[in-house]
């Protein structure tokens, strides 16, 4: 299994074992969905519902989340698009930073790939929802969630050399 991990916080993203492509060889769209789980306990003591008082909706601690938020324990931040712009121009010089030490060759592509691609999600900038790592650490990556054409099916868009992997 791969696990991808932020290069600036070290904080786990996503892992193989979710469907992702990489787009524009620039940033991974990462594939999720909402899934239910249970908080707390999970203690069965035998007794079943009254089939008068049964609900459609969701057990006692039951709630539904997004697989990959989940797993890896993303969190929720917010951005107007004037924030965003300045966060992302200083993350852009980071991974430039980082990217010239490890990889020097990918730099003046990253450059050229990051410029155009910036441009497409400020273009849409309010389809997105906006995650960081668990450490919340305000210089790493930024995930951004949209959802596909459907408007139900949930999508991550991370940078691609924001990112390495650790095979595990």
């Amino acid at each position: 299994m791969i696990i991808f991990k932020d290069i600036l916080t070290d904080d786990e993203v996503f892992s193989d074992a979710y469907d992702y492509k990489v787009i524009d060889d620039i940033a991974y769209e990462v594939d999720c969905k909402m899934i239910t789980v249970k908080e707390g306990a999970d203690v069965d003591i035998g007794a079943n519902a009254s089939a008068e008082e049964a609900e459609e909706s969701l057990e006692d601690g039951m709630v539904t989340v997004n697989n990959v938020v989940y797993s890896f324990r993303l969190q929720s931040t917010s951005f107007d698009k004037k924030a965003y712009l300045t966060y992302l121009k200083g993350y852009m010089k980071a991974v430039k930073g980082k990217l010239a030490e490890t990889n020097p060759a990918r730099v003046e592509a990253f450059e050229k790939g990051a410029q155009a691609f910036a441009k497409k999600i400020i273009a849409n900038f309010k389809d997105f929802e906006f995650y960081v790592g668990e450490s919340m650490n305000p210089d790493g990556a930024v995930l951004l969630l949209n959802y596909r054409e459907d408007g139900v099916t949930p999508f991550f868009t991370i940078w691609k050399d924001g990112l390495s992997e650790m095979k595990v």
